[in-house]
């Protein structure tokens, strides 16, 4: 009888009961545990393969170096670091690339280069069977740019 009485507290007939019922809180939790107990070992995908031991004698392939095809600013041409003319350009690329013709080729032009000189090489090499083309760019955010847009 003591406990189902009004509290009496101040001058307010009754007062709030501030306990928060954590029952629907524990109920949502162990659903979700159940959910992600179920779905991790789905999300596990792939093939399980004993793989073999490799013997101390085998080596490591080593890596090759990227052929880069250079247009300079004057429309020089090179392969790496060599200057080559545009009529050797091809079977320079093919002898670099004789150890991994899978290889990419990549293809850079300076900022001042005319566009159509490395269109030119593009099409060039690309009309050659070489197909595996990509094109490089300076990832640095350059302020130049940005200054000739306001001051036009």
């Amino acid at each position: 009888m003591a406990m189902n009485a009004p509290r009496r507290n101040g001058g307010g007939l009754y007062q709030p009961l501030a306990d928060i019922n954590v029952t629907p809180l524990v109920d949502v939790m162990l659903v979700l545990l159940i959910v992600f107990m179920v779905t991790a070992p789905m999300l596990a995908t792939g093939v399980k393969v004993n793989l073999p031991q490799a013997k101390k004698s085998a080596h490591p392939l080593k890596p090759t170096d990227p052929v880069t095809v250079t247009v300079s600013k004057e429309g020089k041409l090179f392969v790496n670091a060599e200057e080559t003319p545009s009529a050797l350009l091809v079977d320079t690329v093919r002898a670099k690339l004789a150890n991994a013709p899978d290889a990419p080729i990549r293809l850079r032009g300076d900022k001042d280069a005319a566009y159509g000189e490395v269109i030119s090489v593009l099409d060039l090499l690309s009309s050659q069977g070489l197909t595996r083309i990509a094109l490089m760019s300076d990832a640095r955010k350059s302020k130049e740019p940005a200054a000739e847009a306001t001051a036009k």
